[in-house]
């Protein structure tokens, strides 16, 4: 009877096979509608004074965006909230990162803690009590009164190995302390309140026909030139007043009645004060090149500080001034600026510092008719290292004489539930004859997290152009090397210096700099999303390692998992590298039999079905198990870390240096989900003899992963793409096919002319003996 044997090779195939259908079919049978706010889960196991100092208790979680009201002697003192309720705070794993926030009545942090999260990094790597003290450095900053800049660091320090969760973090309080303040009134006085829910609103824009030009006194009059006066000692009691005594022991010297800046701002895309302060000529020039809608502000300043400072000539940025807007800011660069000489304007002072600015069309938030502030930082050298910082705000609302009413806008009118402290805007159309129109409830306009950050995940890719441009280029002449194998084949010197220097960027550069270190994590964390709520921007947020994945993703169509693995992986190349040295000092090499060899490759799979079952279960515990993986350990927090991770890791590059990548080849999770989809590929680059296995077993002999099968054929599932058995293919003097065929060549052909031999002709007369005998 015939039997078929079972290679190792077939049941990996079927494995991998059954694991795809399953990992789709739980893809696609486990959606989940979107969560509910999660408010209410959490205000019964919170203690009131640790959130919000002072208070007594909480009030029941109501509205939306959805808060609890804090109590103190039953007087209402401020509000605490959830930040996953007002932004989207998904960290790397995809899964939210609650933080509870507690907001006083005018708008200061007073309390922020972290209630839940599924942050690996945290979960494993980094202790909490650190993202507490990160978290801690946001409490006692007003965000109403001084509004952070979109791209502005963190109030503390970012920990190394945690950017990104940190980052979100950061960026989540930030955007839902102004997207509760705008929807409660956080921080306006009662009147200005009284008075919004009063009056109809009516957007404004400049009216260009006034251009009649006006006296300097009467510009400041009006308030169309705005002024900011800072004496020397008001300078000194501001740093007096931050407590910092290194400020303090250096105040500015001279009078204190002296003048420290005497600043002044005007919008001078308005006409008429265009005009008034500019004159015709220069007025003339601004409108032909301002583009529609962009508006120019000059800033003027005399006095002992400048508002330029020299930031501006080393980095092209003024530094020193910010336009702020709500929770919206921008800075001028020199690319803004232009120098004035004097002010047009009858009866206006000389001054020293005069500058044109356009506003950047980045500033796409900004509304020149809307009230706004140019805010102006002092500095203190304290030190080489050190500086210390304060700021004052100069006010500046453009007069309504110098705007109309936008025709094209609806007049809307804003009401509010007076039991609540909520504002609801409610559009009321008027048709050109003046009866009222009829509004849907899609027109209707509500203060509904108008949010004016730039996403962070863009803000981070901005930040890491640089880093990106090495990446691609790096991925791209790895993509020259497979497209080109055959040719750097035939060079194998070259070759091997070229992957070592390879590997050595992968381990420094992508591994410990950028800390771009692929894990089984994030494919567990891929398909959970997928299970709940899917969004690409959650892994958008670290760039390297989503660039990293796409290149993987792309690789496994056309190499298989060899791509990563064996060129990319920052651990990987610490193994080889390693290896390498320990071959070098003669270490010798422990040659695992292959039977041995193809039955304990199959533990890694086991691995990760069990990692994969697990996140099915709770994505949290399979993070914690995915401990199995040293990656954290050795690449992303460089060893430093409690010692059983540290010895674990150690005691896998020790296996390493007796058995290649022995870590890859038997234990790797990642691995294993990797070559699953491998199967896919749709070539094979790999170029083999007939003869190869049958006899020749010299490439299954040196293939450092053992990924060649006696039989001669490559296993996908275990090559790492080193494309060492391609230059035992090209190589004369090393593969017994071309060796043999060499001889077969020479043996065959002919020898040149010079060296054949010369023929003797014999010839037999019979009977020539014999004549004249007879």
């Amino acid at each position: 009877m015939y039997s078929e044997k079972i290679h190792p090779h077939n049941i990996k195939y079927f494995f991998s096979r059954f694991l795809i259908l399953f990992v789709l079919l739980a893809a696609l049978g486990g959606m989940s509608a979107p969560m509910a706010q999660a408010l209410p889960e959490f205000l019964d196991t919170l203690v009131p004074e640790e959130i919000f100092p002072g208070a007594d208790r909480f009030g029941p979680a109501e509205g939306k965006p959805m808060v609890a009201r804090a109590y103190a002697n039953n007087k209402q003192i401020g509000y605490v909230y959830l930040t996953t309720d007002i932004v989207n705070t998904r960290g790397y794993s995809s899964k939210p990162i609650d933080v509870v926030v507690g907001l006083d009545s005018n708008g200061t942090i007073v309390g922020a803690k972290l209630v839940r999260h599924h942050e690996p990094i945290v979960l494993i790597g980094i202790p909490q009590s650190k993202v507490d003290n990160f978290i801690q450095g946001y409490v006692g900053l007003n965000m109403i009164t001084t509004p952070r800049r979109p791209n502005a660091p963190p109030p503390v320090d970012i920990i190394s190995g945690a950017t990104v969760t940190l980052m979100v973090i950061g960026d989540s309080i930030t955007r839902s302390v102004m997207a509760v303040a705008r929807h409660y009134n956080i921080g306006k006085p009662h009147q200005e309140v009284a008075q919004a829910i009063a009056e109809p609103v009516q957007k404004r824009i400049i009216d260009m026909s006034l251009d009649e030009t006006k006296s300097w006194d009467a510009l400041l009059e009006e308030g169309a030139v705005r002024n900011l006066h800072i004496s020397i000692d008001d300078v000194n009691k501001t740093f007096e007043q931050t407590g910092r005594q290194g400020a303090i022991d250096k105040p500015e010297k001279g009078d204190p009645d002296d003048t420290f800046i005497n600043l002044y701002a005007a919008v001078v895309s308005v006409p008429s004060i265009g005009r008034s302060l500019l004159g015709d000529a220069e007025w003339n020039h601004l409108r032909d090149r301002l583009k529609p809608g962009q508006q120019a502000i000059l800033v003027a300043g005399e006095g002992v500080y400048s508002f330029k400072g020299s930031g501006y000539v080393r980095g092209g940025i003024f530094d020193r001034i910010e336009v702020i807007q709500q929770e919206g800011s921008f800075r001028f660069t020199d690319l803004n600026h232009q120098r004035i000489a004097d002010l047009m304007a009858a009866g206006a002072p000389t001054i020293k510092e005069i500058a044109l600015f356009t506003v950047p069309e980045s500033a796409g938030f900004f509304e020149i008719t809307e009230p706004w502030r140019l805010q102006l930082m002092v500095q203190r050298v304290l030190n080489v290292r050190e500086k210390a910082f304060v700021t004052f705000d100069l006010d500046y609302e453009l007069p309504q004489a110098y705007t109309i009413a936008d025709p094209d806008a609806p007049v809307m009118s804003v009401t509010a539930d007076k039991t609540q402290p909520s504002t609801t805007l409610a559009t009321s159309a008027t048709t050109a004859a003046g009866a009222p129109a009829t509004v849907s409830a899609e027109e209707t306009i509500s203060l509904e997290d108008a949010e004016a950050y730039e996403p962070l995940w863009k803000q981070i890719w901005k930040s890491k152009v640089v880093q990106i441009t090495i990446v691609v280029i790096a991925l791209v002449l790895l993509a020259g090397v497979f497209f080109f194998q055959e040719t750097l084949a035939k060079h194998p010197v070259f070759y091997d210096r070229f992957r070592l220097v390879f590997l050595t960027f992968s381990l420094f550069y992508i591994g410990w700099f950028a800390q771009a270190q692929l894990s089984v994590v994030n494919v567990l964390t891929f398909t959970s999303s997928l299970r709940t709520d899917f969004q690409w921007e959650y892994f958008l947020m670290d760039p390297i390692v989503f660039i990293l994945w796409c290149a993987t993703a792309i690789s496994m169509v056309f190499w298989n998992r060899g791509a990563f693995c064996g060129w990319l992986c920052p651990f990987g190349s610490l193994q080889e590298l390693l290896n390498r040295i320990a071959k070098k000092i003669g270490i010798k090499q422990v040659n695992v039999p292959h039977g041995v060899h193809s039955r304990m490759a199959a533990i890694k799979y086991v691995i990760f079905v069990v990692l994969f079952g697990f996140s099915l279960y709770e994505l949290s515990l399979a993070e914690q198990l995915a401990e199995v993986e040293p990656f954290k350990t050795a690449i992303i927090l460089k060893f430093i870390r409690t010692w059983p991770f540290v010895l674990f890791a150690v005691l896998l590059l020790l296996a390493g240096l007796f058995i290649e990548r022995f870590y890859c080849r038997y234990l790797c999770p990642l691995g294993a989900a990797l070559a699953i989809p491998a199967k896919m590929r749709i070539f094979d680059w790999l170029r083999r003899y007939k003869t190869c296995g049958n006899p020749c077993q010299r490439c299954a002999n040196e293939c450092p992963v053992q990924a060649i099968h006696p039989e001669g054929d490559i296993n996908p599932n275990e090559c790492i793409q080193c494309l060492h058995c391609q230059m035992l293919y090209h190589h004369e003097e090393k593969c017994p096919h071309l060796i043999q065929k060499n001889s077969k060549r020479k043996r065959t052909k002919a020898p040149p002319p010079q060296s054949l031999p010369q023929e003797t002709v014999v010839r037999f007369i019979p009977n020539a003996g014999k004549t004249g005998n007879q």
